[in-house]
């Protein structure tokens, strides 16, 4: 790569790196570790093919694609099943995890974990990222379609999720 193109490529990827990392995060249910590492491949990627990314017409939504699709390349992996340390609901209390500064925080994650990885991405690039329904499905390499009844189906989960019960006493007084 040519010093210019190199340069080009680091501003870029300086700027967007906490973005990326973000979209990745919630893509992977709140793992930490697994966010990193697909953001590593993605940026590795990046820059490898930095000469067709930079002619993209929106290279946002060019990195992004390639964000999803190493995620959703890495759950097909076998090895990605594999559970060599403790899971984020096994962890010691007190754990460093920089995004867990608010409780609504992982409640949603602990939702958007309930969700099958190609509706979580639906869902975080649609309504987390705010991604329009066309990006989306081109990301994804789906239908508009199936972006819009993803999300449907998703968003009906999260609710499900996310609606606390009534409590005894909420329900007392009705028969």
């Amino acid at each position: 790569m040519r010093s210019d193109s190199e340069a080009d490529y680091t501003t870029y990827v300086s700027a967007r790196l906490t973005a990326l990392h973000r979209a990745a995060y919630l893509l992977c249910g709140g793992d930490q570790d697994r966010a990193d590492d697909i953001v590593q491949v993605t940026i590795t990627k990046l820059y490898r093919h930095w000469r067709r990314a930079s002619g993209a017409d929106n290279l946002d939504a060019y990195v992004h694609r390639m964000l999803v699709r190493t995620y959703v390349d890495e759950k097909r992996r076998l090895w990605s099943r594999v559970r060599l340390l403790p899971g984020p609901d096994e962890e010691l209390a007190g754990a460093d995890r920089p995004y867990d500064a608010a409780d609504d925080r992982d409640v949603l994650i602990a939702a958007l974990r309930g969700l099958p990885p190609r509706q979580r991405a639906v869902i975080v690039l649609r309504f987390l990222l705010d991604r329009p329904v066309e990006e989306v499905a081109e990301a994804l390499g789906c239908s508009t379609g199936t972006v819009k009844s993803q999300s449907s189906r998703g968003l009906a989960v999260l609710r499900a999720a996310l609606t606390p019960a009534p409590s005894p006493a909420d329900t007392m007084g009705t028969l």
